[in-house]
């Protein structure tokens, strides 16, 4: 396998290259990303058919909710273990297909699964510290929000491309993504917030479009709340699983693309760094003929031979 640093996406970006290298990306590897995400987004939107929750439309009593959501716990597990299995997956490709050609992806696939456990362990710490973020940014209210979500995600997105670079040392990542997210922070925190405008864009129009098909139920489901029971059924209808999979297709490979570019942004600008500081080995090696006193020329003045 090259180096990392022979990765097309490693090197130092501004906001205009960093947008600018993961269209190149993109559209290079297009095909295998779309089958590859369509492929894991068709089994997780339907493993998601199996979360009924037409039953807690109609109920009010905390008590009763709790009760009824019992059986949804195992299937929302699932969902959750499957779609940071694919993010897992997707990441490794996006990382290591252009730099080692000779492994197919199910090769990478099995070789992907040893990050699984520890990227879920720390997806859990995550999400205890950004639930105690957002509650902190709420005494701040909408801006206070806002950027809690914003620096969550920050440090969301470096976490895997460390973990799969860098080793699958808990501590490390954890420390190493902490120490690259707040480096360069409010560069990183704007980038992050650009690219999750354009998402939000994006997922709105192909949204619309998945739509189009079911305009009728949607429309009665806002007109008339008592009608949710359709909404339900058209999540579960097979056309809906397979329109919502394309679309995903399209914008799934973008978060692990993006996840890239901020580490190998960093990551370039840590090493040119380094190489600033570092002095080249060759002019600190102490030479044999140091040891040794150089002779004076024959016109130096300090030279014993020119003086009486």
């Amino acid at each position: 396998m090259d180096q990392i640093s022979n990765h097309p996406l490693y090197k130092a970006h501004n906001i205009d290259s960093a947008m600018s290298s993961l269209w190149d990306f993109y559209k290079k590897r297009f095909l295998a990303l779309f089958l590859i995400s369509f492929a894991m987004s068709l089994v997780v939107q339907y493993a998601s058919t199996f979360i009924n929750i037409q039953d807690l439309y109609s109920v009010t009593d905390p008590t009763v909710i709790l009760e009824k959501m019992k059986p949804l716990i195992m299937p929302i597990v699932l969902v959750f273990i499957l779609n940071l299995f694919f993010n897992v997956v997707l990441q490794y490709y996006i990382i290591f297909s252009p730099l080692d050609k000779e492994t197919s992806f199910f090769e990478g696939v099995i070789k992907s699964l040893k990050f699984v456990i520890p990227y879920l362990l720390i997806m859990v710490i995550l999400a205890v510290a950004g639930s105690v973020a957002i509650a902190l940014g709420i005494l701040l209210l909408v801006v206070g929000v806002f950027f809690s979500v914003l620096y969550i995600m920050t440090i969301y997105l470096f976490i895997l491309p460390v973990m799969m670079v860098e080793g699958i040392d808990i501590g490390h990542t954890i420390s190493r993504t902490i120490m690259l997210a707040h480096r360069k922070f409010w560069t990183n925190i704007g980038w992050v917030a650009v690219f999750l405008i354009i998402m939000i864009v994006l997922s709105l129009i192909l949204s619309g479009v998945i739509l189009l098909p079911f305009t009728g139920s949607f429309i009665r489901t806002i007109v008339n709340p008592g009608e949710a029971a359709g909404m339900v059924n058209m999540v579960n209808n097979p056309l809906f699983i397979i329109l919502s999979a394309l679309a995903s297709a399209f914008t799934m490979p973008l978060i692990p693309l993006f996840s890239c570019i901020l580490y190998f942004n960093a990551k370039a600008r840590e090493d040119a760094s380094l190489q600033n500081i570092i002095p080249d080995p060759e002019s600190t090696r102490i030479r044999v003929e140091d040891l040794y006193a150089k002779p004076y020329s024959d016109d130096h003045p300090d030279n014993p031979d020119n003086k009486v």
